[in-house]
C-alpha cells in the first residue's frame, strides 16, 4: 500500500511539473519579442532617396556624400552618376544588413517603371535565400561589399518603353570588392537614364 501511495505522489508531482512547464512555454511564446525594424534615418526628399537605419556605417557615409553632391547648384552630374552607381552596387550586393529577402537594396535608384520587375527578379535570384533577421538571431553568412570602383563611364542613347528616348543616357562599368569572397559578382554594368530631376537605373548586367 505504501508503494502505491509513493507512485501516486510521484505521478502527481510529474503532472504538476509537466503542466507548469507547458504553462511557462505558453507564457514565453505570448511575450512580445524585440522585433528589428528599419526606420528612415535620413532622406533627400526632392529625389526620393531614403536612408534606412539598418544600413551599415559606410553606406550611411555615402548617403551623406550624395546629399552634399545634390545640394550644389548646379549639380555636378558626373559626380552624381558615380555616387549613385557606387551606392546602388554597395546596397544591392551587401546582404548581411538586410532584414529579409524582401529588403532589397538599391531600390531608390531604380527607374519608376522598372521597380516592380526589378524587385521580383531580385527576390527570386540574389535575395532568394536571405533568411529573416527581424529578431536579430540570424546565423547565416552573407556578403558585405567593402569597396566599389567606377571603371568606365560612357554616354549612350537609350529608349525607355517604346517611344521615349534619352539621348544622354549613361552606361557605367564598376568593379566591387567584398569583405569575404563568397562567389558573388565582382563586376557589373549599369545603365542610367534621366527621370525628371534625377538619374534612374534601368538595367543591371
Amino acid at each position: 500500500m505504501k508503494l502505491k501511495k509513493k507512485v501516486k505522489v510521484i505521478l502527481i508531482i510529474a503532472i504538476i511539473l509537466i503542466v507548469a512547464g507547458l504553462g511557462f512555454l505558453a507564457y514565453e511564446s505570448l511575450q512580445p519579442k524585440n522585433v528589428r525594424t528599419a526606420t528612415v534615418e535620413n532622406e533627400i526628399e526632392e529625389y526620393g532617396y531614403t536612408l534606412k537605419s539598418t544600413r551599415n556605417d559606410r553606406y550611411k557615409e555615402m548617403f551623406q556624400e550624395l546629399k552634399d553632391i545634390l545640394s550644389e547648384d548646379p549639380v555636378d552630374e558626373e559626380a552624381y552618376l558615380e555616387q549613385v552607381s557606387k551606392m546602388f552596387i554597395m546596397d544591392f550586393y551587401t546582404l548581411n544588413d538586410k532584414l529579409a529577402n524582401t529588403d532589397v537594396g538599391g531600390i531608390d535608384f531604380v527607374h519608376t517603371n522598372a521597380k516592380t520587375n526589378f524587385l521580383e527578379k531580385a527576390e527570386d535570384t540574389v535575395y532568394k535565400y536571405v533568411e529573416s533577421d527581424i529578431y536579430g538571431t540570424r546565423d547565416q553568412e552573407l556578403p558585405e561589399v567593402t569597396d566599389v570602383t567606377v571603371e568606365k563611364v560612357e554616354n549612350i542613347e537609350y529608349t525607355i518603353g517604346t517611344d521615349v528616348t534619352d539621348d544622354n543616357a549613361y552606361q557605367v562599368e564598376v568593379s566591387l570588392k567584398y569583405k569575404e569572397d563568397m562567389d558573388y559578382p565582382t563586376t557589373a554594368t549599369l545603365t542610367f537614364v534621366h527621370e525628371d530631376n534625377k538619374l534612374s537605373l534601368v538595367e543591371v548586367e
